[in-house]
């Protein structure tokens, strides 16, 4: 389990480290998949579920909505 969380959280800040040069479509898919991820572990955790499935059905669910959201940040630049 250790193994895992180090293995998300290094993955977390690798993905961070390169939003320099990314389009709002870009940034929204990856903060909504990041805050996702983080909040479907949770929710399934607390819940008595699988965390590590809560975090895929989360994270995927967020970077959909993140995308949809930075797609209309950047239309309206």
């Amino acid at each position: 389990m250790k193994t895992g969380i180090v293995a998300v959280l290094l993955a977390l800040t690798l993905g961070f480290a390169a939003c320099t040069r990314m389009t709002p479509t870009q940034q929204g898919a990856l903060s909504g998949a990041a805050i996702g991820a983080a909040a479907g572990a949770g929710i399934s955790a607390i819940a008595g579920g699988n965390a590590g499935v809560g975090a895929l059905l989360g994270g995927g669910l967020g970077a959909v909505a993140g995308t949809i959201i930075g797609n209309q940040q950047e239309y309206r630049r």
